[in-house]
């Protein structure tokens, strides 16, 4: 045996164990890794049955947010576990501080061993997972013939809401407005390459809810970016961009008028995120049992969708690690298909402090 040998061989000792018996591969996945790994309908698929699976009694919590004043900026975080995927894990992202951008890191665990999966960069993910996500609560809450889709927003995440929605309905239309003449245009040009809908850039965020059959908001607007007067009856409404207590995409108009259902319920409490939902409660527009249902249990099966084609129906998709854990498993199985990522060690707590 090789000096260099037989000192591995006495650090393993002092770990109580050697690398081979307790040191597990761990797939670190960049954020090019993953870029185009899945396609959009596959991303819808596996949120779906994530939401299932909720909806059956699958574990998730709220995003938690720890604010920074100086500089300014936010540290969240969120879980779940889907036992039938067999993966849990969950999201942990900072945004703004000095950077003025958002970073985001997804660690995927084994839900039957316990064990880490693997790492994964959440950039290129992030809209595609939470595109998702809005897609079902399309599906699940949308008149099926519905043909003519609004777009408030054209950032990252409306593109990522938009794209999945085309994979649920067979939307005819699009109007999109921003308040950025440019923004808008660009997003239109973009989005007719990718969509078989006509995509128009439109000059009121009135004319995107005029004639809706499905209006998504994708924006960061601290106060509500149409008035709800104008909802049509038989629409339904996305709202993705308001998780905060303090920001509200919607008025209490249009969330009062509405079967109201919310990613998880715990958001749309008082001492929530859903900021449409509580202004329209501190509004006295509704009281806490306007909560139809949550997602999950519509797709499962546990509480209906949509029961007439007059209704007007909201979801209220503040982002939780359901569609974060389906998302990343999905991209994991076929970056181990494919061989992707790169290989890291990691240690159980057990092997911590053992030894000197």
């Amino acid at each position: 045996m090789s000096d260099s040998e037989a000192a591995s061989e006495h650090e393993g000792d002092e770990r109580g164990g050697t690398d081979d018996s307790s040191a597990k591969a761990v797939r670190y996945l960049t954020s090019e890794d993953v870029a185009g790994l899945a396609s959009v309908g596959e991303y819808v698929d596996a949120v779906r049955e994530g939401y299932r699976q909720r909806g059956e009694g699958a574990p998730a919590e709220p995003r938690t947010k720890l604010v920074n004043a100086e500089p300014p900026g936010m540290l969240t975080s969120y879980s779940a576990i889907l036992p039938e995927t067999g993966a849990m894990g969950g999201y942990t992202y900072a945004a703004g501080f000095g950077a003025g951008d958002a970073q985001f890191v997804t660690p995927l665990f084994d839900a039957e061993s316990g064990h880490l999966l693997a790492i994964i960069d959440g950039a290129s993910m992030n809209p595609f997972k939470t595109g998702a996500a809005g897609a079902v609560g399309i599906d699940a809450l949308a008149r099926e013939d519905a043909a003519e889709l609004g777009v408030i927003g054209s950032g990252a995440q409306a593109r990522g809401q938009l794209r999945a929605a085309m994979e649920v309905r067979e939307f005819e239309t699009v109007n999109v407005f921003s308040p950025t003449k440019e923004n808008r245009e660009s997003f239109a040009a973009d989005m007719n390459e990718h969509c078989d809908a006509s995509v128009a850039a439109v000059a009121s965020s009135a004319a995107t809810v005029e004639g809706a059959d499905v209006l998504i908001t994708a924006t960061n607007a601290s106060e509500p970016v149409f008035d709800g007067e104008r909802l049509e009856a038989g629409t339904h409404v996305t709202a993705m961009g308001q998780y905060d207590a303090r920001k509200r995409e919607l008025d209490s108009t249009a969330i009062s008028q509405a079967k109201y259902v919310p990613d998880l319920r715990g958001r749309a409490t008082p001492e929530g995120d859903a900021g449409s939902f509580i202004g329209a409660l501190e509004d006295g527009a509704i009281g806490e049992e306007h909560v139809h249902a949550e997602l999950g249990e519509i797709v499962a099966g546990e509480a209906p969708g949509r029961e007439s084609d007059e209704e007007i129906t909201v979801f209220d998709s503040g982002g939780t690690a359901i569609e974060t854990v389906a998302a990343a498993y999905t991209l994991h199985e076929k970056a181990v298909e494919d061989d992707l990522g790169r290989s890291l060690e990691w240690f159980p707590a057990s092997e911590a402090l053992t030894g000197e």
